[in-house]
């Protein structure tokens, strides 16, 4: 079917809303970014149906087990212990598929924290049958480490940009939209708040309380919304000057519904575009800090910490490889995707 012609009713009637969309599909790179980035948010949200070292439903001796939403003893399945079963264990696991009992693992055996006690290669051991992308220095399986370490980045990139999303759009639009000495005043808090050593406070944080992601979260939080105020400031700037802003002011509309119904959706550009750009920041941010140990607490899968591992163990190629593989890949994805909602939302392709 041939394309529809720019100069077509149609296409002039559409919204401004739908031209975007229909120029950010133009874009094939950005688009099967998207598409792809998606898929894999959505395979690691579903990370314990794909890698666990727990079966997702058990048959034993005619009734039914879902070790993964509960705890079983080993003598739940003939063992000798009261202790929880493990399930990597050859007596369990020929208790539970022999005669006419079954159970249905998921695709990887193994999960974030799960030490393969019946390995047959020291650690950190390369690829095989039993680990596909080898294990790491303590004996966890790679793969398991790079699904969950993708799902913790992501979510806590996900949290930090919207949290400065909120603080950066809230900031830039009071300066912008009132102007005069409270864009001042807020210009010079910005100044000297930017001038603030973050690694220093960061490290003097770290070693006075508990490494957690919350922690992580607020630290990063305090100083990563001032990129996005004066986008937003600039926006509030130039459009309060326009006709329908001085039209509502004439009609006795209040400033806060002029800011959040008039001026704000048509300030959004900026914001929706930065947005990409600012999680692939945030991503990379957190993987800075796990690799120099300031990072998510020990034992959290963790981009970073699989990369100072593979500092720490040239020989074992496979993990600097597959870690670096998985970062870069992330990394990429957004970016096309916000090269091409760049250009969707610029206002001289209309």
């Amino acid at each position: 079917m041939p394309a529809e012609p720019l100069h077509s009713p149609q296409r002039r009637s559409a919204s401004p809303r739908s031209r975007a969309w229909q120029r950010f599909r133009a874009n094939r790179l950005g688009l099967w970014s998207l598409v792809l980035f998606c898929t894999l948010v959505a395979l690691s949200l579903a990370a314990e149906l794909i890698s666990n070292d727990r079966p997702l439903v058990v048959r034993y001796e005619g009734q039914l087990y879902f070790p993964l939403m509960k705890d079983y003893a080993e003598t739940t399945f003939g063992g000798d212990f009261p202790t929880p079963a493990d399930y990597l264990d050859p007596f369990v696991r020929q208790r539970i598929t022999q005669g006419g009992n079954w159970a249905i693992y998921p695709p990887n055996h193994y999960g974030p924290g799960t030490l393969n006690y019946f390995s047959k290669e020291p650690n950190p051991s390369p690829p095989s049958r039993e680990n596909w992308l080898g294990t790491d220095d303590r004996g966890r399986d790679m793969l398991a480490q790079l699904i969950y370490g993708f799902r913790v980045s992501v979510l806590f990139g996900l949290a930090l940009t919207a949290v400065g999303v909120v603080l950066g759009v809230a900031a830039g639009a009071v300066q912008g939209f009132f102007g005069g000495k409270t864009d001042l005043a807020f210009q010079r808090f910005i100044e000297i708040w930017g001038s603030m050593p973050e690694l220093y406070l960061l490290i003097i944080f770290s070693a006075v309380f508990a490494p957690s992601i919350a922690l992580l979260l607020v630290l990063l939080s305090l100083f990563g919304w001032m990129g996005l105020s004066d986008y937003v400031r600039a926006e509030f700037l130039r459009n309060r000057q326009l006709d329908y802003v001085k039209a509502a002011r004439a009609l006795g509309v209040k400033n806060g519904q002029i800011i959040w119904r008039h001026i704000l959706p048509n300030s959004m550009t900026p914001v929706v575009t930065f947005l990409p750009f600012r999680m692939g920041a945030a991503i990379l941010a957190l993987t800075s800090l796990d690799f120099l140990g300031l990072g998510v607490p020990p034992g959290t899968p963790s981009l970073g910490e699989l990369l100072s591992q593979g500092k720490n163990n040239i020989d074992a190629w496979w993990i600097s490889l597959s870690t670096f593989a998985v970062l870069v890949t992330t990394l990429l994805l957004l970016t096309f995707m916000g090269d091409a909602l760049r250009d969707a939302l610029d206002p001289r392709k209309q």
